[in-house]
């Protein structure tokens, strides 16, 4: 057998290779192995050849085809009930405390891979350790018998075979916790995004979006055997439509949070190229990670962009090349297993129809400017941030009419406005001294114990004097006659 590791370093593309020498390679590469498959039938010498890459889409075709490299095995991020089995089989040897619940601990670890999960295992009985140091040395100070004497060697005893008394020593699923905050999955140091740190929390309203998602993507990612068991295994598009600022966005990562899904994020444009074919090998490859990562939800941000009607003025023969290459993927013909897709957009009518057909992103949902009340309860998220004056009763300012037509984002950037407002009374009533002074104690308790005054009512106001809707009134009716429309002819 022989196996060549990295093999796209001395195997890429032919007519992407920038010298002579890396066009030779391949060529007596391929010779080897049409050489090994002749050796085979005449004098039936066999000899097995492996390659591993990571960037398989970087080989050149001419490997990939029958009787050369004719076989292809991909190795994805672990499952869920994957990421079970490693742990199970990674902690036979460890010492685990009753608390220890690997079904829990491996729906913490989405992205991990086998090598993350031992990075995992590793940290955490890191800790465990230093724990056990802790509790001994707490008890030689104490003058008790089972008190540690030299760090060193306790340590060495504790992870190796030595005869140290680790009576009691154990890893506890908090330090397996612990762990997961030091560990970053490879998913994400390979420029992957996984699960986000967005919660329902920071979104403050939409609950009827919320419903809607909790249906289509929470609860198949969740219990995909129960819906499997229903026949709905196959995997729902969600577009989300309306005016810009109103947590389109926010809404796809509070989702994925929930889930527990790995998150991938992709605006529209950034997959466009000039070069012939680039732009649909781009959309192949967002899917391909989406399948690796499954379980996995793809956000399309601007998707009128990468997705106009074919047709229309604003289409071209590249933007339908991609628009076919999408139809292609959401139809799943390389299975889309596992993989949920979301795509938002401010001009839903733009988007080409063959997108919005059932199968493809066949549920539609609106997420509309908020009513008065829930522009309260937006106003009480984004004021978790700042230290807003108790009195303030940001209820009742949410509900004024001064804020009709503001969306969650002109919400924030009113808040925002308002604390620098207070910031600015902070630096007219202290000298540039006696501010440095504040900065340079690293601690931080100089500046608590300042007593610098919160944001007032008074500083709301100012600031809705400066911050002004983004939506104009005339966009806000097209947009809901455009809802409208849309209501009627699904």
């Amino acid at each position: 057998m022989v196996f060549i590791d990295e093999i796209d370093t001395i195997a890429g593309r032919r007519e992407e290779a920038s010298r002579g020498m890396e066009s030779r390679l391949v060529a007596q590469l391929l010779t080897c192995m049409d050489r090994l498959a002749q050796a085979w039938r005449t004098a039936h010498k066999v000899v097995c050849v492996m390659g591993a890459t990571n960037r398989a889409e970087a080989l050149d075709s001419a490997l990939r085809r029958a009787g050369r490299f004719d076989r292809e095995i991909a190795l994805g991020i672990p499952s869920l009930d994957e990421r079970v089995s490693i742990l199970r089989r990674l902690c036979e040897t460890l010492n685990l405390a009753g608390d220890v619940d690997f079904f829990e601990l491996a729906t913490l670890t989405p992205g991990y891979v086998g090598a993350d999960l031992h990075l995992l295992i590793k940290e955490a009985g890191i800790l465990a350790i230093r724990r056990k140091y802790r509790e001994l040395q707490a008890h030689a100070d104490a003058g008790e018998p089972e008190g540690v004497g030299d760090s060193g060697d306790w340590a060495a005893s504790a992870l190796g075979d030595g005869g140290a008394d680790l009576s009691g020593f154990c890893v506890t699923f908090d330090e397996f916790k612990a762990a997961t905050r030091r560990v970053q999955p490879s998913a994400m140091r390979e420029g992957f995004t996984t699960v986000p740190d967005v919660s329902w929390a920071d979104v403050g309203a939409l609950e009827d979006v919320r419903a809607e998602l909790l249906t289509s993507v929470l609860q198949p990612i969740r219990a995909p055997r129960l819906h499997a068991r229903f026949g709905l295994d196959g995997p729902v598009g969600v577009l989300l439509y309306g005016p810009p600022g109103c947590g389109k966005t926010l809404v796809a990562k509070a989702i994925a949070n929930q889930s527990g899904a790995n998150f991938i994020s992709i605006k529209g444009p950034e997959l466009l190229n000039k070069f012939v074919g680039e732009s649909e090998r781009s959309v192949r490859g967002v899917f391909a990670r989406g399948r690796a990562s499954a379980p996995c939800v793809l956000f399309f941000d601007e998707l009128d962009a990468l997705a106009p009607r074919r047709g229309s003025d604003r289409a071209n023969p590249s933007s339908e090349r991609v628009v076919n290459q999408l139809l292609t993927e959401l139809d799943g013909v390389e299975g889309r297993r596992g993989v949920y897709v979301i795509g938002a957009t401010n001009r839903p009518d733009m988007i080409d129809p063959a997108m919005l057909r059932p199968g493809r992103l066949d549920k539609l949902l609106y997420v509309a400017l908020p009513s008065p009340g829930q522009r309260g309860a937006i106003l009480r998220t984004q004021a978790r941030r700042y230290p807003v004056d108790p009195h303030v009763d940001l209820q009742a300012l949410g509900e004024d009419d001064r804020l009709e037509g503001f969306s969650g984002a002109d919400l924030a950037a009113l808040v925002r406005e308002a604390s620098l407002t207070a910031l600015k009374a902070v630096y007219a009533a202290r000298s540039t001294a006696a501010l440095e002074e504040l900065e340079r104690d690293l601690s931080g308790q100089s500046l608590q114990d300042a007593a610098l005054p919160a944001i007032h009512l008074s500083d709301f106001e100012e600031s809705l004097r400066k911050v002004r809707p983004s939506v104009s009134a005339l966009d806000r009716a097209s947009y809901e006659s455009l809802h409208r429309k849309i209501q009627q002819s699904s």
